[in-house]
């Protein structure tokens, strides 16, 4: 590909973020960067959430996992819908009777301010290094690509690619992020269909009933996995899809500030409907492009890349067509920096309110200044930690998020789960203990679960058991009173 071409695309598309930027940023309070004053119309919510959730993990990494893991990763969809009735039922209405700016918040209503801390510690922890995974994929196939062609080395293209986030979320915050993710999902969905009739077009499909039938025929498309051992089993992937989007989206207030934009909590549970139908749609979309990507290799006897993350961007920049190539860049882009600008603004918040608790401690006319330098700040560790993972991950980026999250996410679970579903009061010290240990204790049982479960081999149910060491650990800690 051209890479005056590629830099000449990404420019005009910044440039169309900018004025999005420009536009909802006119008339802003020092509230309006953290709720967007609660008038995001719901649908806009719901089809801007589709890219944030999906970011360029799900662009490149799904479709090319397919390779390894067939369409099991759609057992872990179909838990999706599990989850997300929960939240609109259960979280929500939570959210939204105590009108909260930060979701964690409640924790220090229920038990005090360490669980509030540690809580909102734990989100920080586990968006700050998901959304930096996220990120630094994208950067590495931009800097392939364009920068390399350009010169530019990929620690000048890394400051460039989280500069841009900056600029265009740093005055309206949610307001902007609510618009400008609505155009980003558009432009990602749009590069999916596109490349699939173009690869379509290359093997001879005419029809839609063609593309069925040439995806369901190949045996990658198998999406039920029944060998309890695996880590890919059917129950383990389903039951972990409902905790993980519990987990990283009910408990995420990344996501759920976009939900608290709108006007009401009708509006919400509707918003968080309709964006769950179209996620189940849109994923099994991104896998059946997994099955025409390798279909499309094997037709034109093209090697296949050492990792699966590489298999579409080299496929888009050195054999489909200029034009196909340039949709790639688009969707790419738009993936990306859907998924980031509103981590950016949710980390910036969550600090802001939980931390710094800027609206008790400082005046209206000192919150800005205040949280614009956090917002730097946390562009700044976006900025290190993608370095840190292009020096250190070597596996599929979809699998390492889902680790993490396993990880990091496991004591919110733990947490929102005592307190919704006990009445107890817990010592609150001692929350921040039990917060680090039942990671500990989860790493060291799944990483000899073979050993000690005669074959069982954990996969992302790792965070069941990391929320249910930390229910355990709130239990023992209860106040007698």
């Amino acid at each position: 590909m051209d890479p005056q071409v590629v830099l000449s695309v990404i420019s005009a598309y910044f440039l169309l973020l900018f004025l999005i930027s420009w536009f909802t940023s006119r008339q802003v309070t020092a509230d309006t960067f953290f709720t967007g004053d609660r008038q995001s119309p719901w649908f806009l919510v719901a089809f801007g959430m589709i890219g944030a959730s999906l970011s360029g993990v799900t662009f490149i990494s799904v479709p090319g996992e397919v390779g390894n893991s067939n369409f099991y990763y759609f057992q872990v969809v179909l838990g999706y819908t599990v989850g997300y009735f929960t939240i609109a039922k259960v979280l929500l209405p939570l959210y939204y009777r105590l009108n909260l700016i930060s979701i964690y918040s409640y924790l220090e209503d229920r038990f005090g301010f360490w669980s509030y801390k540690t809580g909102s510690f734990f989100f920080l922890l586990s968006r700050a290094l998901g959304s930096s995974l996220r990120l630094y994929l994208v950067a590495s196939v931009l800097q392939l690509i364009l920068f390399d062609a350009l010169g530019i080395p990929f620690w000048v293209s890394v400051l460039i690619t989280v500069g841009l986030i900056w600029l265009y979320t740093f005055r309206g915050g949610i307001k902007t992020v609510v618009w400008t993710d609505t155009l980003q999902t558009a432009f990602m969905l749009l590069a999916v269909v596109i490349t699939m009739v173009s690869i379509g077009g290359e093997l001879g499909l005419q029809s839609l009933g063609d593309y069925v039938s040439s995806i369901a025929d190949d045996s990658r498309s198998q999406i039920f996995n029944w060998d309890w051992k695996a880590g890919t089993n059917f129950f383990k992937q389903f039951v972990s899809g409902a905790f993980i989007t519990i987990v990283m989206t009910g408990l995420d207030q990344d996501m759920m500030q976009k939900n608290l934009t709108c006007k009401s909590l009708g509006e919400a549970q509707k918003n968080m409907f309709w964006f769950t139908t179209i996620l189940v749609i849109v994923n099994l979309l991104f896998l059946s492009l997994g099955v025409m990507l390798y279909l499309y290799a094997e037709s034109k006897g093209i090697s296949l890349p050492a990792k699966s993350d590489q298999l579409f961007p080299m496929l888009a920049t050195e054999h489909f067509s200029a034009f196909a190539g340039i949709v790639f860049v688009l969707g790419i882009t738009a993936a990306a920096y859907s998924s980031a600008d509103s981590t950016l603004t949710a980390l910036t918040t969550s600090f802001c309110i939980d931390f710094l608790q800027i609206e008790r401690k400082y005046p209206a006319e000192k919150r800005v200044a205040v949280r614009k330098k956090v917002h730097i700040v946390f562009t700044g560790l976006f900025y290190l930690l993608i370095l840190a993972f292009y020096w250190l991950n070597d596996q599929s980026v979809i699998n390492s998020v889902f680790i993490i999250a396993g990880y990091t996410y496991g004591p919110l679970l733990g947490l929102y789960s005592f307190g919704l579903f006990t009445k107890w009061k817990v010592k609150d010290r001692v929350v921040p203990y039990m917060a680090v240990l039942s990671p500990l204790l989860t790493f060291a049982i799944a990483s000899n679960s073979e050993k000690l479960f005669w074959g069982y081999k954990f996969g992302f149910e790792a965070l069941i058991l990391n929320g249910a060491f930390m229910f355990l650990g709130l239990y023992l800690a209860r106040r007698k009173d």
